[in-house]
């Protein structure tokens, strides 16, 4: 039956469904001593960057590479990124528990969540495609959110909705535990890969 053919959109989305939940458990797997999150993240966003383009191949075997690859930089981002966001966190806690609150530590806030969301955005996914600094990439990754805003910010709101989805009910929850965090590192991914592709076509002609 047609329905059930491997070109049929229902193959289609259960592969990719299947690829997704694979990528998780890896991801997870991997987080488990904490510190190497980072490094597990950026490895699974080398994985899911190919997967973005049907170009995967064996994902077990890409993303153990690229966790060898980007273990220093991913550690180090993964680092910086709770240190950032745990910063942000206090700022807003300053203000939650001050008697009048500040609306300068409000705004400090503020402005912190949009720096580190602009800076972090597309991090792991350059560390993941190109060599580079650390300092590098996070400048690249404001760089690309400044330039392609738009894109961003739909690329954050569906993160968002899929956050809310998974969080609806029990079952909405069982699926969060098994594709949650891949579902995300490949939505970024699949919004990164069309900007990189676009600005290597960008150099390309300049060259």
């Amino acid at each position: 039956m047609k329905f059930f053919s491997v070109d049929s959109s229902l193959y289609r989305f259960l592969s990719r469904f299947l690829d997704v939940m694979k990528l998780n458990f890896l991801w997870i797997l991997f987080s488990l001593p904490i510190l190497t999150a980072g490094a597990s993240t950026a490895a699974a966003m080398s994985v899911a960057l190919k997967m973005a383009d049907d170009e995967e191949g064996y994902i077990g075997r890409g993303f153990v590479k690229a966790f060898k690859e980007n273990w220093k930089q991913g550690t180090l981002l993964g680092i910086i990124t709770v240190i950032a966001f745990y910063a942000v966190y206090l700022d807003f806690e300053l203000v939650r528990t001050s008697e009048d609150g500040s609306v300068l530590l409000l705004i400090i806030g503020i402005v912190s969540v949009f720096v580190a969301i602009m800076a972090l955005s597309y991090s792991f996914p350059l560390i993941a495609r190109y060599e580079n600094t650390l300092s590098g990439t996070i400048q690249n990754s404001l760089h690309i959110s400044r330039r392609f805003f738009g894109r961003t910010l739909l690329m954050l709101v569906i993160i968002w909705i899929e956050f809310l989805v998974l969080q609806f009910n029990e079952i909405m929850l069982f699926f969060a535990i098994i594709i949650g965090p891949g579902l995300i590192i490949f939505t970024i991914a699949a919004f990164s890969k069309r900007i990189f592709v676009m600005l290597e076509k960008e150099m390309e002609t300049e060259a």
